[in-house]
């Protein structure tokens, strides 16, 4: 194996897999490093250097140069199964290191795929170089996989496994819609529309806020797309996924009423302290401003960053007038401090337990001694609430656990009077059954009894004929 060879291996090898010269080099160094080990012995200080532009082979053995003879020797023991293998490895490796960084950097983007096998639900998805696999987790709920269907899917995460790499795919996650905007709304893809913020609960509904710093530009109807026809093409790829497009605004008092659409918003609350925000809304429009099982307001809490809590205004000055009164049962708190707090949002003694010194001294003007005292009875107040909670949860278990056991037994006892009036109609049939074989044998008896006098008759009548 001389230079121009050496050179030309590692072109090729360079060319078709994609690999760094420097890392063929590598392994080529280590390749030759291994057959010398095992003639010189491991024991001894050796070193091989590849010139990278000649490709010339230099080996130095003890600090002391290999003469050309025993060098070109050593060369053709490259071709041994061992120093092979060294190679081989060498060149596996450098390929698992490129596909890991080639699909690192594809990370939650949007790649398509065939599905090879679906084992337990797991399903085998081939993106061309690698294998990867979509866990049921990561599935959208409902969905099913067959061979050879094909799947849109990002990539959640990359990692070296041996050899190899693993590859594992989602679909439940928020950037799969991210990703299908940019793909099926051109202005989006164009960064003309920014998606500014996500919420997801796959299968079931997202929200997407985005903005448009165009006005002439109707981001929303953009998205939408003539009679829908845009987002159409996403809900289908989502298997029919509700998708509520929002118009961004950086003013929350904006943003909120849109979050919580298709629900009518009377008024927004902020409290900064507690990072939540108390949304008014009419009677009539509660329970769809909430949504079915709060899905509504949950996702609308996820879009814009801020716990939102939807109540009635009847519903909110309930609550003030139980917080404040509540408030002043706390040592040190005056009827204008209860008040002062209130307004911030603080409405239970576990919103007050975390409130920070700094903001009650500002709010009340008390000293240090003072506000810390009120924070401790604070959590002690809401540790004594959180039992008492929990004791009520337990009470209702216990009853419900009775509950149940007395149905139980009364089933129990239903059964066993069904079964308790079988036998004894069963005994009663028992006893009637000899009454009436007796009044049979009677009967027979007595018809007996009447054939032989109507016998005697007939012969008598016969004797007077004559």
């Amino acid at each position: 194996m001389n230079g121009p060879e050496i050179l030309r291996i590692v072109d090729a090898m360079h060319r078709d897999k994609g690999i760094d010269q420097e890392i063929i080099f590598g392994g080529i160094e280590a390749a030759i490093l291994s057959a010398a080990r095992k003639h010189y012995g491991e024991d001894r200080d050796i070193v091989v250097d590849i010139d990278r532009i000649t490709g010339d082979v230099s080996a130095n053995v003890d600090h002391k140069p290999l003469p050309p003879d025993e060098l070109g020797d050593l060369l053709g023991r490259i071709a041994a199964q061992t120093a092979k293998q060294v190679m081989i490895q060498k060149i596996r490796e450098a390929e698992r290191d490129s596909l890991f960084d080639e699909f690192n950097e594809l990370r939650t983007h949007l790649v398509n795929g065939v599905v090879t096998r679906v084992d337990h639900g797991v399903a085998s998805v081939n993106l061309g170089k690698v294998e990867a696999i979509l866990p049921r987790s990561e599935q959208i709920p409902g969905e099913t996989y067959r061979v050879n269907d094909r799947v849109r899917a990002t990539v959640l995460e990359v990692r070296k496994a041996g050899s190899r790499i693993k590859v594992v795919l989602s679909r439940n996650h928020p950037d799969l819609v991210r990703r299908l905007f940019e793909v099926e709304i051109p202005e989006v893809s164009e960064r003309i529309i920014e998606v500014r913020s996500l919420a997801r609960e796959a299968g079931y509904r997202s929200k997407v806020a985005v903005a448009c710093y165009d006005n002439s530009i109707d981001c929303v109807g953009a998205c939408v797309g003539v009679r829908g026809s845009r987002i159409k093409t996403i809900v289908d790829e989502l298997n029919g996924e509700r998708i509520d497009i929002v118009r961004w605004n950086d003013s929350l008092q904006v943003l909120i009423p849109n979050a919580l659409q298709p629900s009518e918003v009377e008024d927004v609350i902020l409290c900064p302290m507690l990072g939540r925000v108390i949304v008014l809304v009419r009677e009539d429009q509660l329970s769809l401003a909430i949504g079915k099982k709060g899905q509504n307001v949950r996702l609308a809490s996820k879009l814009v960053g801020w716990d939102i809590e939807v109540m009635t205004r009847d519903e909110l000055d309930d609550q003030l007038e139980r917080s404040i009164t509540a408030f002043c049962q706390i040592e040190h708190v005056s009827d204008d401090l209860a008040e002062a707090l209130v307004s911030q949002g603080f409405f239970s003694y576990d919103d007050l337990s975390v409130i920070e010194p700094d903001h009650l001294r500002e709010l009340s003007g008390l000293g240090d001694e003072e506000c810390y005292a009120i924070v401790e009875q604070a959590e002690a107040q809401a540790e004594r609430e959180e039992e008492e909670a929990e004791r009520r949860k337990q009470i209702e278990r216990e009853a419900k656990r009775v509950e149940r056991e007395a149905a139980e037994l009364d089933a129990m006892t239903g059964e066993s009077l069904v079964e308790s009036d079988d036998e004894q109609a069963k005994a009663e049939n028992v006893e009637e059954s000899p009454e009436e074989e007796g009044d049979g044998e009677l009967e027979s008896a007595d018809a007996e009894t009447n054939g032989v006098a109507s016998e005697e008759a007939a012969k008598e009548g016969e004797a007077s004929v004559e």
